[in-house]
């Protein structure tokens, strides 16, 4: 039986609206994107996929994850103390990763500032994790292309080091290869270590964030981080 269109309209609007209500208001949400190829989350290049998983275990949504057709991508939710986590996994290869970024910001009206992208750094060995408060895509395939869509650079990045390949080895299939046994026994550290990193920027950010109704108050405090 096909549904009348009159009554598929009421339906799909009924559809968002429940959506929307478990949101709560503008300003108060934060999504986190994990960078990678999907299909390929066991991949070094999709290490940040592997710590959205890390970080959905951790708050307790691992198993609550759903594909958001309108982002193309894997979607969970979180609470952290009074905002709302918004976990992605793109469902794209990495060079369009952006087009699922700027699609959940949109759908969940989100601003850069409150973008967080996780992903895997060539020029940092394994075991080495550090935030960057914006800039360059650094060469990096997936955080270009978010910039690109986002239309702005002022993005905070987690950046998980992967090293670089041995002499000889292409970069490509490096990045596109599995973690070797011995790697693999370090990994829950890194995605801890990651996850530990990303939630206290968030918190720490948000609990100094200014009140834009004080007059000649600054609109932003600039966060230092270590090793960016």
């Amino acid at each position: 039986m096909i549904m009348p269109l009159a009554a598929l309209g009421r339906f799909l609007r009924k559809m968002m609206s429940l959506h929307k209500d478990e949101l709560p208001a503008a300003g108060k949400r934060v999504l986190v994107v994990g960078l990678g190829n999907h299909g390929m989350g066991d991949t070094r290049h999709s290490v940040g996929m592997a710590v959205l998983n890390h970080l959905a275990n951790k708050l307790s949504v691992g198993d609550r994850w759903t594909k958001d057709r309108p982002c193309c991508g894997d979607v969970a939710f979180a609470p952290l103390g009074d905002l709302q986590l918004i976990l992605m996994k793109p469902r794209r290869f990495m060079n369009v990763n952006g087009l699922s970024v700027v699609g959940a910001a949109e759908t969940y009206k989100l601003g850069v500032e409150d973008i967080y992208l996780v992903h895997d750094d060539l020029d940092k060995p394994l075991g080495k994790v550090a935030l960057k408060l914006g800039g360059s895509a650094r060469g990096h395939n997936g955080v270009r292309s978010c910039i690109h869509c986002l239309r702005s650079d002022h993005i905070v990045r987690v950046r998980v080091g992967i090293g670089r390949p041995a002499k000889g080895e292409s970069v490509e299939r490096y990045v596109l290869s599995r973690f070797t046994s011995t790697e693999r026994e370090v990994l829950p550290q890194i995605f801890e270590q990651s996850t530990k990193l990303l939630l206290e920027h968030i918190q720490e950010r948000h609990r100094t964030e200014p009140n834009p109704t004080v007059c000649g108050e600054p609109t932003n405090i600039p966060l230092k981080s270590d090793g960016a």
